[in-house]
């Protein structure tokens, strides 16, 4: 019995001593058979061709009475949901003509509608274009025209933005509707009527049979640093691929999920609706995400799921305390940008919730997910993540813009450790689709003989860290963009819209920090056309009728021969932008 004994200890003690080098080796495999099963099901999406909206339409046969949507003071069960699309679609077909392969744009807020609106779409056969409902004027116009949609579905409260652009819409010859039961603007459609007239009998499937992974099926809109968004293109593949991203995270059947993200962003609408689709779970949907509320609404509607993103993190942990603020059901937040201070204060305050920090851009072809719980890492990288995906941290010179390469004209990989560009290698298994309509846009975002002649990589933008364990931490991002509130600002739309200023000659922007607040917030530095004065109210009416709120400087520099003559803040209306 005592030879017994010792000789399985022998046998284990290499396991034990492998495990005592790497604690997280369990963890690996867990999260790596993960990623073959969603390997595998992908594989059989590919042969017999399935869409998120069969995931869906699983969901309504399996438990047709669970709730799908909460919302304020309603819900909805999935058989509701399904019901309510099919109107949708046969609405969209009978009054605008939809069919397979077109392209509608959706212009509306969170609320049950939009979901409603999209698997209509999706029923169809069409590709849905999902508008910043921030946007106004010539950036609305120029996301729309992005995708070639034969029509723009937005929401009652978004009427005063569609009439500053509806003369060249009607000029275009673009049907408009809104979402209420009567409207009285020329050119303006209703259309909230002629979905509640509509049937709702199910879609006949043949109208989207022509489909397969690689067929459009969302436009999802990133910063341009040409200075307007650009419309990243999303395959049904990539849909499916984001929404499995629940599963890995270790989400059930049984979760119930909060999402106050805008659903027109790849986070709320791909991670969060989407993913909770692919489970068959609850969506309690809001507006926007509220401080004060947030943690009652967890509490009354059994959430165990939640979404963030780090400002959102770090506004829960600078809200007043309370006594009851641990007494929730939340176990797992599934988001991205938590800064190490916010995750481990965060903690602290609210209890034992799984943080699972993901990182990836909606366009890109490389993410990494951290599901050990690694205070500070964005994601970690793995035996099974390195065989499948090829990536590699490069050499970038700061001041050039540009990565270093060495003698013979080729990228040199960072020793580990060291920050570098992020690439990840364009192939088949890991595409880029591009930006719709913008070649040069998706051509500047491809790196040509990185690692050998003729190979092509995706430039991230952003310049990362990997320790010797494996994590992976986000150290800064390059280019013409910054982050604020969680939306990426484009500095080149920002500085166009402050040169249509009479007075205004030159402008630079760019983004700034500011202690106490996630991201960057925008600053302007200005030359003044000759003999005139800088006048703050005309400014500030300007970028408020023109850019959203997130994207408006709060800062002006004014600059006279590249010398700074003075650094003044807004003032009085700061409070306003």
């Amino acid at each position: 019995m005592l030879s017994y004994i010792l000789y399985t200890a022998l046998a284990l003690l290499p396991l034990l001593l492998y495990y005592w080098r790497n604690p997280y080796i369990l963890k690996d495999i867990s999260y790596a058979i993960a990623a073959i099963k969603v390997g595998i099901r992908l594989s059989k999406s590919g042969k017999n061709f399935r869409s998120i909206l069969d995931d869906f339409l699983d969901a309504v046969k399996k438990h047709p009475h669970k709730n799908f949507i909460v919302f304020e003071d309603s819900s909805y069960t999935y058989s509701q949901a399904d019901r309510e699309s099919n109107k949708v679609a046969r609405a969209l077909s009978a009054h605008v003509q939809l069919k397979q392969g077109d392209t509608a744009a959706l212009f509306l807020g969170n609320e049950p509608l939009f979901v409603w609106m999209w698997l209509g779409l999706a029923k169809l056969g069409c590709t849905a274009s999902l508008l910043n409902y921030n946007i106004r004027s010539k950036s609305l116009l120029h996301c729309f025209s992005c995708c070639d949609a034969k029509v723009l579905i937005a929401g009652a409260d978004l009427r005063g933005a569609v009439e500053e652009v509806l003369p060249t819409l009607k000029q275009q010859g673009i049907q408009v509707l809104i979402l209420s039961d009567k409207c009285d603007v020329e050119g303006i459609e209703s259309f909230s009527d002629k979905i509640q007239q509509a049937s709702d009998e199910p879609v006949s499937p043949q109208l989207r049979a022509n489909l397969n992974l690689k067929s459009p099926a969302l436009y999802i809109y990133t910063s341009g640093t040409t200075g307007l968004p650009k419309a990243a293109v999303l395959n049904h593949e990539r849909m499916l691929m984001a929404s499995y991203l629940q599963s890995m995270s270790g989400i059930h059947s049984d979760d119930v999920i909060y999402i106050y993200l805008p659903l027109y962003h790849s986070a709320g609408f791909l991670m969060g609706l989407c993913g909770a689709i692919e489970r068959g779970i609850t969506v309690v949907l809001r507006r926007k995400f509220s401080a004060s509320n947030f943690w009652n609404d967890c509490r009354k509607y059994n959430v165990t799921v939640i979404q963030y993103i780090g400002e959102i993190m770090r506004y829960l942990c600078n809200s007043p305390k309370k006594d009851n603020e641990r007494d929730h059901k939340v176990r797992l937040a599934l988001g991205n940008g938590i800064r190490a201070d916010t995750w481990a204060d965060f903690l602290q305050r609210f209890g034992d919730i799984h943080i699972c920090e993901c990182y990836g851009a909606t366009e890109g072809n490389v993410g990494f997910v951290n599901y050990i719980g690694k205070v500070g890492a964005i994601g970690r990288e793995n035996f099974f993540h390195k065989r499948f995906v090829s990536y590699a941290l490069i050499r970038y010179d700061t001041e050039k813009e540009e990565p270093v390469r060495d003698s013979k004209g080729f990228c040199i990989k960072v020793p580990t450790g060291e920050t570098g560009l992020l690439v990840g290698k364009i192939s088949r298994t890991t595409p880029f689709s591009g930006y719709a309509k913008n070649k040069q846009q998706t051509e500047k975002k491809k790196l040509k003989n990185v690692f050998e002649t003729g190979d092509l990589y995706f430039n991230s933008g952003d310049l990362l860290r990997i320790d010797d364990e494996g994590f992976v931490y986000f150290q800064d991002r390059i280019g013409d963009t910054f982050r604020w509130k969680g939306e990426n600002v484009a500095t080149t739309e920002v500085s166009d819209h402050l040169l249509a200023v009479g007075f205004i000659e030159e402008a630079n922007v760019y983004g700034v920090k500011v202690p106490g607040h996630e991201g960057r917030i925008g600053m302007a530095a200005l030359k003044l056309k000759e003999n005139m004065d800088f006048d703050c109210k005309a400014t500030y009416q300007h970028v408020k009728s023109y850019l959203p709120s997130y994207a408006r400087p709060r800062f002006i520099r004014i600059q006279v021969n590249a010398q700074i003559l003075r650094s003044m803040a807004w003032g009085d209306h700061l409070q306003h932008l």
